[in-house]
């Protein structure tokens, strides 16, 4: 499978068309499998509640657009911020398994290659952090 233009245009339409302003494209097989890999396009205004990953790290590289990835501490106090910009030579982020983080989208059309470990685990309530 060639990961190419149409591909991030078909992805970005879909995620604008998405209630959720975000659509994802799985490149692993079953939810199950040992390391997840997908493309995740994300639209300005999506929702990301900050939150953590206790069982594993997370990568992010932007392959195209514009977003902004913050770390927090458990008050809900943000930490530190990333500016995400591949035209500008920042193209990733490494999330430690237990960062509270979330990221801002500021470009339309945004669309990242995510990684981290399985199986997939969907957030629990103490995985959120209400701000």
């Amino acid at each position: 499978m060639l990961i190419n233009q149409k591909l991030l245009d078909d992805l970005s339409v879909q995620a604008r068309e998405s209630e959720r302003l975000r659509m994802n494209f799985n490149l692993h097989n079953a939810l199950d499998a040992p390391a997840q890999r997908l493309l995740n396009a994300l639209e300005p205004g999506t929702l990301l509640p900050i939150h953590r990953h206790m069982h594993t790290a997370e990568t992010y590289l932007l392959l195209r657009g514009k977003i902004r990835v913050m770390f927090y501490n458990a008050s809900a106090y943000e930490t530190e911020s990333f500016l995400l910009d591949p035209l500008s030579g920042q193209y990733g982020i490494h999330i430690p398994a237990g960062q509270w983080h979330t990221l801002e989208v500021l470009e339309p059309g945004s669309v990242i290659f995510e990684v981290k470990d399985g199986p997939y685990r969907p957030l629990e309530p103490e995985d959120v952090l209400a701000p």
